[in-house]
């Protein structure tokens, strides 16, 4: 159905509240049934609003499921952001990962639309966000001296295990999920891209190649070829 969109710019306050109602219908619906539940009638119904304001509105479905999907992923952005402060960039990407665990347990509805539906080339802010939050606090444990390879490898091996790891346990019956499987697997993780601040032969000299280039300020300490040269020999060592 080749239905016009809302032209672009801030939208008026009674679009705006007719956005966020639809959302939170699909949402909710999205969050206790399934995708499946996402319907026309079904959102329209919830709502208050006329089948034709969602197609106005979003286009079709699947753009609206994604806007749900977003608006999901929220709460748990805001949960990230909301961590207790702690002196240990690792005990923080712990509590990252245990977010991470419990929110798609919580909701894995959601987060199999999110993570298990996921389309190559289609803009996902709720995902990306989630992503950079990740980086931040690997980023911090290589700044702390204490990553033992390069932070955007580093960031996609955690976030490849934690996915893995919470598909597994939604797959299960609630009362047969063996929660320190998760444990188990985020320390086998940690243990394979962190180190403790005791050094420890080879891996020592990893890691304080990857905080140095973490650490180095992007001036005119060294000339281009220089910087060039010796983020190569940075990188051969981490």
């Amino acid at each position: 159905m080749n239905v016009e969109q809302a032209p672009p710019g801030p939208a008026r306050p009674e679009t705006a509240g007719r956005r966020e109602a639809i959302e939170t219908a699909a949402l909710e619906l999205l969050d206790s049934e399934g995708p499946d539940a996402v319907t026309t009638r079904a959102v329209s119904a919830k709502a208050g609003v006329r089948p034709m304001t969602i197609y106005r509105l979003f286009g079709d479905m699947d753009e609206l499921v994604r806007a749900a999907t977003a608006r999901g992923f929220d709460r748990y952005i805001a949960a990230k952001h909301d961590l207790p402060p702690t002196d240990d960039p690792v005990d923080a990407l712990r509590a990252g990962w245990d977010l991470h665990v419990g929110y798609g347990l919580d909701h894995p509805q959601v987060y199999a639309v999110a993570y298990g539906r996921y389309t190559p080339g289609v803009p996902q802010p709720a995902l990306d966000a989630a992503a950079r939050i990740l980086r931040t606090l690997v980023e911090r444990v290589a700044e702390a001296g204490r990553l033992t390879q390069d932070v955007d490898r580093a960031a996609q091996v955690i976030h490849s295990a934690g996915c893995g790891v919470t598909l597994t346990l939604m797959a299960l019956p609630a009362d047969q999920r063996d929660m320190s499987v998760s444990v188990t697997c985020r320390e086998a993780v940690l243990a394979a891209v962190t180190t403790g601040a005791t050094p420890q032969s080879g891996r020592d000299v990893a890691r304080h190649a990857v905080a140095l280039s973490r650490l180095l300020p992007d001036d005119a300490t060294f000339s281009p070829g220089e910087r060039l040269l010796l983020d190569e020999w940075l990188a051969r060592l981490s």
